[in-house]
């Protein structure tokens, strides 16, 4: 047998349906991986014989292997800071008073309207290697920072280019339809028109995204604005995704699902004729545990409501400046158990298999299988709910990332 690497000594949560036991998980396993694929997992007393001179064995000394993380929600492309409006709002100012002084999401876009390609690119290559370290492997950016073409075309651009140059994959979301920007605030009507006939055309050209999303709230879009725009986007080639039912409940989950959405994202008032359309539809819910803390909400999720219908869940990050600035992975692992009472089993699930199927790869990564890329972690635990149950002990020993050692 003529393998590029074995992994040996170590526990593997395989994270796959078809292994019975929680977390997918075999212990005393090993891991075979040829031309950037898994081709061999199991018991490591049924490994089946190797050429031990030409192939390189890694010793895992007992720690637990897990798929690469996947973060399938941020914003990670972005330039400026909101820490003075956090110390405002701690002083007692309220958003409004924030966004009338030119604070908010528009302090945002003006930051990055005003940024070079090159000094976004910086800025998003060292958030990229934050969540690296703590063994993510995949990413979702949005754009949704720029609300004029240009700059759209540019934050997207960046996200691509830091795909290009970092072990991390990136895939790419077009969030246009992300807030009004204050040229259009009295004509919304006329900014769609502009994201799906100037926007989304420009995008496609340059081939910039794999998939369309809209914030569909009272404060943003109508389920009617967003409809046009999905459907404009899923015309056009893209997979779809939604930002609903964060503040209220407008009914945007399941118009997204009836279109096919992948996700359907925040959703802490998603009734559950929402959630049924979504479980007919296989669209995930993705949970944002770090806007839920940051923002101090108390309206949550509808977990059970998920789990009867059997949606799956994702765990991500939402990192961007004003409502989640936690670039962390691991700790929305945590927050997942601690704030939103899911099972470190369900969390880590929505980071791997399930947010796999949110950006629509799960034929590729999210579970350790053969045939998969081989995209997995190394964590010095003892179990694998240690990654919910503790955060900050620096646990991610090594990543392998399609085949290849990139952290050690």
């Amino acid at each position: 047998m003529s393998w590029d690497q074995v992994w040996i000594d170590v526990n593997v949560a395989t994270m796959s349906p078809s292994v019975s036991a929680p977390y997918g998980a075999i212990t005393d396993a090993a891991i075979a991986v040829k031309e950037g694929k898994i081709v061999w997992v199991g018991p490591r007393s049924e490994l089946p014989e190797f050429d031990v001179l030409s192939t390189p064995v890694y010793r895992g000394k007992g720690g637990w292997i897990t798929p690469g993380l996947i973060d399938a929600h941020t914003h990670l492309v972005f330039a400026g800071s909101r820490a003075n409006e956090f110390e405002l709002r701690l002083q007692g100012a309220s958003y409004e008073e924030i966004a009338r002084s030119g604070g908010g999401i528009i302090s945002t876009v003006k930051a990055c309207r005003e940024a070079s390609e090159a000094e976004l690119f910086e800025l998003g290559r060292k958030r990229l290697n934050a969540l690296a370290k703590e063994g993510v492997t995949t990413i979702e950016i949005k754009s949704g920072y720029g609300l004029d073409t240009e700059t759209e075309l540019k934050l997207l651009r960046v996200a691509r280019e830091l795909g290009k140059h970092h072990h991390v994959d990136v895939k790419t979301t077009f969030l246009g339809a992300h807030a009004i920007p204050p040229e259009y605030k009295d004509d919304v009507d006329g900014y769609v028109d502009l994201v799906i006939n100037e926007m989304l055309p420009a995008v496609m050209a340059e081939g910039l995204a794999d998939a369309a999303d809209v914030f569909c709230e009272n404060i943003a879009f109508s389920v009617e604005q967003t409809e046009r725009v999905l459907s404009a986007a899923k015309k056009a080639g893209l997979d779809i995704k939604l930002h609903a039912e964060q503040l209220s409940n407008l009914g945007g989950s399941a118009m997204a699902a009836k279109l096919g959405a992948k996700s359907v994202d925040h959703i802490e008032y998603l009734d559950e004729d929402g959630i049924i359309a979504m479980s007919k539809s296989g669209t995930c819910a993705t949970l944002l545990p770090g806007a839920f803390y940051f923002l101090r909400e108390t309206q949550m999720p509808p977990i059970e409501l998920l789990r009867k219908h059997k949606v799956p869940i994702v765990i991500a990050s939402d990192y961007n400046p004003g409502s989640s600035p936690l670039c962390s992975s691991l700790l929305m692992l945590n927050m997942a158990c601690t704030l939103f009472r899911l099972t470190p089993e369900e969390a880590l699930a929505g980071m791997t298999r399930n947010a796999a199927k949110a950006l629509g790869i799960e034929d590729k990564v999210g579970v350790l299988e053969a045939g998969m890329q081989a995209d997995f972690c190394l964590w010095d635990i003892t179990t694998p709910a240690e990654l919910a149950y503790t955060y900050g002990a620096g646990a991610c020993l090594e990543v392998v990332k399609a085949g290849h050692l990139v952290h050690q």
